[in-house]
Parts: structure tokens; C-alpha cells; sequence
């Protein structure tokens, strides 16, 4: 298992567009991938959970995966959420 804080670089936010994005970067990977902020815990390949989230840019999110794929998932999303 491995986690890591990532903090929002998405001009947007997670709005609807970047959330379909995430969902489907994640859903290439086999782990169990969790987004925490808060008190909430979402499943990070749940469009409808996601979007509950209504993330903005700079705030900050901790992810975490659990699974076979875990370094090479959390690398890549990563990347997703910190590049503009």
C-alpha cells in the first residue's frame, strides 16, 4: 500500500471533464485506489463519488492504492492531477 498528498494543479478543479479523466486513468489499474480529503474516502474509479468531491484547484487530496499496480497508479496519477 502506498499513499501520498498531491495537491490539485487542474485549472478547473475536479469539475465533470477532469473527473471522467481521473476515473479513467484509474480504472487502468488493477489496485484499489482511494482519494481521502476530510473525513470523505471516494473510490477514485466512481465518476458519481468523484464528482461529490468538488475538488478546486490548490486544494490538497491524499490518494491510496493498494494492489499489484500501486506504484506505477499512483505515479500516474500524480502526474494527472499536479501538471498543467
Amino acid at each position: 500500500m502506498v499513499s501520498k498528498s498531491m495537491t490539485i494543479n487542474i485549472p478547473s478543479g475536479l469539475e465533470a471533464r477532469p473527473v471522467a479523466l481521473l476515473v479513467q486513468v484509474a480504472s487502468q489499474y488493477k489496485s484499489k485506489i482511494m482519494v481521502e480529503t476530510g473525513s470523505k474516502q471516494i473510490n477514485a474509479k466512481s465518476i458519481m463519488g468523484m464528482m461529490s468531491l468538488g475538488l478546486n484547484e490548490g486544494e490538497e487530496l491524499t490518494v491510496v492504492v493498494d494492489g499489484v499496480d500501486e506504484q506505477e497508479a499512483i505515479e500516474h496519477i500524480e502526474r494527472y492531477l499536479t501538471s498543467k
